[in-house]
């Protein structure tokens, strides 16, 4: 498996990720995973193409060193939606504070 320097490198491009988004509000906490391909990467931020029950839809997040990480091989179950990711290439996860 190969080793990233940097959460924002063009190599990650085509490479799936496992991604879990926590969204904070002033109504508190909503939490989601989901998963897709890497599309574009640049040194702000990271473009997802998502797969599965989101399928057709694009997230893009910040880059930020240590978001993306290697994954380990095996099956990730998306707890959410039940679905199955087998051997992603990347996890991720990243908190975001909207503004009340």
């Amino acid at each position: 498996m190969a080793t990233y320097m940097s959460t924002c490198d063009a190599r990650m491009v085509g490479k799936r990720a496992l991604i879990g988004v926590t969204r904070v509000t002033s109504r508190g906490a909503v939490i989601r995973q989901m998963f897709g391909t890497i599309a574009a990467i640049d040194a702000q931020s990271v473009e997802i193409e998502l797969e599965g029950a989101d399928a057709g839809k694009t997230i893009r997040l910040p880059c930020e060193q240590g978001s993306l990480k290697d994954a380990g091989p095996g099956d990730y179950l998306l707890w959410e939606t039940g679905e199955i990711l087998s051997d992603p290439d990347f996890v991720g996860a990243w908190t975001l504070h909207e503004a009340a």
